[in-house]
């Protein structure tokens, strides 16, 4: 009991004394000046009284906003580092809901429905393909998704099939564990399927990620510019099997619309010709 009673006495050496306006109260233990709550209390131990040091409420109150601080600090640091990994194409952190024209409103209204309700499509692995015309905004309506989600610390990556073939091209072992790896991100979005080279090889590694991610239960978002009679009639009994494998898992949807790459070259080739004078 000597022990405890001693240490509890080094304990109550760290009483804080009055400082920059505190007081004694009636009670003889100090008070902050600002909060005019107590920085001490009375405690009673092994019949003996004690003066312990306690914190104020305005000391609480500020420990509690520098822990908020602190966690909003390692939160923001944590997406940054999800926005790096998640973005192999740096431009690609940038387009966000914010920054959506919703000159197409069917895509920008479902980009935003499958994230806002994103918790309900994971339980259930399910994901989306997104197909159609080249420059509809399929790309850019993917990478709104995968922004949004990074804001609320959810890892995604997106990718492609080439990004994926450079890697996987002379890797004579661990090409499944490769594939695993995707699994590390709750949201996997590979951008512009069937624009790979049509060879034996890259088809095999498009079904081997695509039936790797079904297999985990994840969801991923498929974006892709083959037609919807490309998707019902397969050129060949290995598109078949790719497409038969992914409309497992994605929910099919045919984004029309104007070629907006298309239209955006135009204007900017104007606008240089009347810079130029031309």
């Amino acid at each position: 009991m000597e022990d405890i009673l001693s240490a509890i006495d080094s304990i109550a050496d760290l009483v804080p004394k009055p400082v920059s306006g505190d007081y004694i109260g009636a009670d003889g233990l100090v008070y902050c000046a600002e909060c005019n709550t107590p920085k001490q209390c009375r405690v009673t131990i092994f019949g003996q009284d004690r003066i312990m040091p306690c914190i104020c409420k305005c000391g609480a109150e500020k420990a509690e906003n520098e822990k908020q601080l602190k966690t909003e600090s390692e939160f923001a640091e944590r997406v940054k580092k999800l926005r790096l990994a998640g973005f192999p194409e740096t431009n690609m952190q940038n387009w966000t809901f914010g920054n959506d024209d919703c000159k197409n409103q069917m895509l920008s209204q479902v980009a935003r429905k499958y994230a806002d309700n994103f918790d309900r499509f994971k339980k259930v692995g399910t994901g989306l393909l997104l197909y159609g015309g080249v420059g509809t905004g399929k790309t850019f309506a993917a990478a709104c998704i995968a922004n949004f989600l990074i804001d609320k610390g959810i890892p995604v990556l997106m990718t492609s099939f080439p990004r994926i073939a450079n890697t996987v091209q002379g890797m004579t072992t661990g090409r499944q564990e490769y594939y695993d790896s995707f699994n590390d991100y709750i949201l996997l979005i590979i951008d512009d399927l069937s624009a790979e080279r049509k060879t034996e090889y890259m088809q095999e590694i498009v079904y081997n990620v695509i039936d790797t991610r079904c297999n985990s239960g994840l969801p991923m978002i498929i974006t892709s510019n083959i037609t919807a009679q490309e998707l019902k009639n397969p050129v060949d009994t290995t598109s078949e099997r790719i497409f038969s494998r992914l409309l497992e898992k994605c929910h099919p949807i045919e984004i029309k619309g104007t070629d907006r790459r298309r239209q955006k070259l135009k204007n900017d080739f104007e606008q240089t010709r009347k810079l130029l004078g031309i």
